[in-house]
């Protein structure tokens, strides 16, 4: 996260596997802890990074802001609405900087979707996210870490919000094909579908699919307005192509989402300036309430209206 930051260096590592958190220091002169309270206790930190899984966030990020440290949390914001809303809370409370990682929230690219778009109204979105990735205990837990759906599809559901608005229905359906395989993939599904209604009467659906390594991914947004067809491109290029009333479109970013997240999170806490950076806590807490709505969906074979 750090590497191609010059603002920043690391300082101290936590982790509760020693080796581990070795291994993360080694070259950087980092000190190692193997408990975030001594980490929070006996460092003199600018800012603090909590990449735990999602059932672990609440306690040190709310920790952490209440010592006026500003952090950037890994997405999700945390497993459930209740966690959530606590890190949402003392943020709001202490006015400390807070980021969560929603890395596609930074593409500068939708900073252009306004002037491209202007008075048309959105109908339809279509996102796709469908390629191998690493498991983690956690992730392949659909109790622990939320499965594909929280994991990855979230990624998509907040970009959703991001460029079309509130999400007020959810529904969902869950393939019984074991694509990444049987053994790596617990008790999580490896292909889902959502389907989301929004506030403004469009509608999205976002597909997700965990596939063997070694096969190609896709990751997109394609976006259908009353006078517009764009295609938002997404890992590893960033580029937004199409035509938009009657003019063809073909841009690409001018920096990796990522580290304009990370750049926006450090200036933001350098001028301690909550609003500066690219996801809030109240922004990825709506996103967690559409996610969770989609489990319920998958649960009960029904539509489920978001949690507001």
């Amino acid at each position: 996260m750090l590497d191609s930051t010059a603002e920043a260096e690391l300082a101290a590592v936590c982790d509760i596997d020693g080796e581990r958190a070795g291994a993360l220091a080694a070259g950087t002169g980092a000190r190692t802890y193997l408990d975030w309270r001594d980490l929070l206790d006996r460092e003199d930190l600018g800012a603090l990074i909590v990449c735990t899984p999602p059932t672990s966030h609440r306690e040190p990020v709310t920790a952490a802001l209440s010592r006026g440290l500003p952090v950037y949390l890994e997405k999700p914001i945390a497993r459930t609405l209740e966690d959530a809303a606590e890190i949402v809370a003392a943020a709001e409370h202490t006015g400390t900087v807070c980021a969560v990682g929603y890395q596609w929230h930074a593409l500068d690219l939708l900073d252009d979707l306004p002037g491209l778009l202007g008075s048309q109204q959105v109908g339809l979105l279509v996102g796709t996210s469908i390629g191998p990735t690493q498991p983690r205990p956690w992730f392949v837990d659909m109790r622990a870490g939320g499965g594909n759906l929280l994991e990855r599809g979230s990624h998509h559901l907040d970009l959703v919000r991001a460029v079309a608005g509130e999400v007020v229905t959810v529904q969902a359906a869950a393939s019984r094909v074991r694509l990444a395989g049987a053994s790596e993939s617990g008790d999580i599904d490896d292909a889902l579908t959502i389907m989301l209604e929004l506030a403004s009467g469009a509608l999205a659906t976002v597909v997700v699919a965990w596939t063997r390594p070694g096969q190609p991914g896709s990751y997109g947004l394609d976006i259908i307005a009353t006078e517009a067809t764009l295609r938002l491109g997404l890992d590893p290029d960033f580029t937004l192509s199409g035509v938009s009333g009657g003019q063809p479109v073909s841009r690409r970013a001018g920096s990796h989402p990522f580290e304009r997240s990370v750049r926006r999170f450090l200036q933001a806490a350098a001028g301690r300036d909550p609003a500066a950076v690219a996801c809030a806590p109240p922004d990825a807490a709506a996103t967690l309430a559409v996610a969770v709505a989609a489990e319920q969906a998958l649960a009960t074979s029904r539509a489920v209206k978001v949690e507001a």
